[in-house]
């Protein structure tokens, strides 16, 4: 067990040492309540993935809102208990039929859907990059199209926000990677 400063971290998770005093104890209690409350729902935690297969890279036009009618990179929501990595091939195998191989982190992005100022959605995602292994796309789930688009198209495509910057990045990292995509 490693002291955190708020409790004990043990394989990932934190453990709250028991306290002596009655005063704490309500401290205790609240902050065990804090850890596993969900009536705040703001931030979770989501995936996505730049596969790339040659110099196209995988995306899907999103079906449902709030990013209905743009394109985006695969990915979604990670299921409690579930490793990051693991949620973003889960969620490109949903989407789009693919398989693919996971290489590495190419960015952290915070989005965030406030229309009007007002807290809709915020998620913390962990962009992955990697390459196509087996498989045709066909859109399923909440994608209504999905296929793989030459990377000099992307910029002129209606994306969420920052896409085309993190397919470019993605390709960087993904071509700094020994073998390449």
């Amino acid at each position: 067990m490693l002291s955190t400063g708020r409790g004990w971290l043990q394989s990932g998770l934190v453990e709250f040492p028991p306290i002596a005093s009655a005063g704490s104890q309500a401290i205790e209690r609240k902050a065990r309540k804090m850890a596993t409350d969900q009536s705040s729902p703001w931030p979770r935690a989501g995936v996505s993935a730049a596969i790339f297969r040659g110099e196209a890279v995988l995306m899907v036009l999103r079906g449902k809102p709030p990013f209905a009618g743009l394109w985006s990179l695969p990915g979604g929501h990670v299921e409690p208990g579930e490793r990051a990595r693991e949620a973003a091939l889960r969620e490109i195998g949903e989407e789009t039929g693919v398989t693919a191989r996971i290489d590495g982190l190419a960015e952290l992005v915070d989005a965030i859907h406030a229309p009007g100022g007002v807290l809709a959605a915020h998620y913390v995602i962990a962009v992955f990059h990697g390459a196509w292994l087996a498989g045709e796309p066909v859109a399923a789930s909440d994608a209504a199209k999905a296929r793989f688009v030459p990377l000099s198209e992307v910029a002129s495509m209606p994306t969420t926000e920052g896409a085309a910057r993190i397919v470019a990045a993605a390709w960087r990292l993904a071509n700094a990677t020994v073998g390449g995509p």
